[in-house]
């Protein structure tokens, strides 16, 4: 069927790629608040990024380890 319901934009990546582009660009947002990023990835990291807001609103024990296994933790400061 064309023109069907896409349920994420696959951004010609495999999944495992996908999911770590998505991961950076989300806590490269956290950290620097904006990013510079084309607007397909930039509309995918929009969705991970208010799935991560909702868990920061909820703020018990279950939804902060969820959100850590979204971001990236660093220990670079640049």
């Amino acid at each position: 069927m064309a023109g069907g319901l896409v349920k994420y934009r696959h951004l010609s990546r495999d999944s495992a790629h996908r999911q770590a582009l998505l991961r950076n660009l989300v806590t490269s947002l956290v950290k620097h608040e904006s990013i510079h990023t084309t607007w397909p990835k930039a509309k995918e990291a929009q969705r991970l990024a208010e799935k991560l807001i909702t868990l920061a609103k909820r703020n018990n024990e279950t939804s902060r380890r969820r959100a850590t296994g979204i971001l990236y933790e660093g220990d670079d400061e640049s």
